[in-house]
């Protein structure tokens, strides 16, 4: 509903009051509204709902994590305990993005922080890599959907330009997308994650080029065993590519 028609409402609604109470209408009030953020297309699909354009000039992963904690553009804002912005090295050799917080990451507002996030700090570890020193840490929504189901289309549009920024700001050399649902939504498609995986592909953001590898996410790891071989096959592929590049940062080559 748009402000106008609110205000044409509210209007109504006081004219009906005076009519059926003194029969006399005091003096017009003023109304402040705004309009309704669309959520929804006509036909029922869901519509891009946007965070709220921010000022980039300048900016920090301080200022997307306040922006973060601060969004309200969707409406998993209305559930969550702490929003998740992420967390880890500034200039990092490799950004880990994964889908959403569980209940840990929204009670802690740190990202993979439960036993998902214990098994990712292990993968890391075995290839030289720590969100303490060479690695950062995000998801593709900031904020954990309830009874951790799959985001809605509206929410991860929300999120969109939370994560756009992290990736500028601290310019990783490599992205590695941990699971289905980040994998689907940064490449735009519905390929099976078996079929995604194993190889690199080219990530662009901005006029910006990363080599992006995409592998199964750890929580399906702790659920079937017969992934870990595929996932450390997957590890070994950035480490080799990583040790390629000349640039291997702190851990990598010792």
């Amino acid at each position: 509903m748009t402000a106008d028609e609110k205000t044409s409402l509210a209007e109504f609604l006081d004219l009906a009051a005076a009519v059926t109470g003194s029969g006399y209408r005091g003096e017009k009030r003023e109304y402040h509204f705004s309009d309704d953020v669309e959520t929804a297309h006509s036909g029922g699909e869901a519509a891009a709902v946007h965070a709220p354009a921010a000022d980039t000039t300048g900016d920090s992963l301080e200022k997307v994590a306040a922006a973060v904690r601060a969004c309200t553009a969707c409406k998993l804002a209305a559930t969550r305990k702490n929003a998740v912005p992420g967390e880890g090295a500034l200039n990092p050799l490799l950004m880990v993005i994964g889908e959403g917080p569980g209940a840990d990451e929204d009670a802690t507002g740190r990202p993979f922080v439960g036993r998902a996030g214990q098994l990712l700090d292990k993968m890391l570890a075995s290839i030289d890599l720590s969100r303490d020193s060479n690695c950062f840490i995000a998801n593709v929504i900031k904020c954990r959907p309830p009874a951790n189901r799959d985001p809605q289309p509206d929410e991860t549009a929300a999120c969109a330009s939370f994560l756009e920024r992290q990736i500028k700001i601290i310019k990783p050399r490599f992205i590695l997308c941990a699971g289905r649902i980040a994998a689907h939504t940064l490449l735009n498609t519905t390929e099976p994650i078996g079929k995604l995986r194993g190889r690199f592909v080219d990530f662009q953001i901005g006029d910006t080029t990363l080599p992006f590898l995409a592998t199964y996410h750890p929580s399906a790891l702790l659920r079937n065993e017969d992934l870990k071989r595929p996932a450390w096959e997957d590890l070994k592929l950035l480490r080799n590519a990583i040790m390629g590049t000349g640039d291997q940062g702190p851990g990598i080559g010792d």
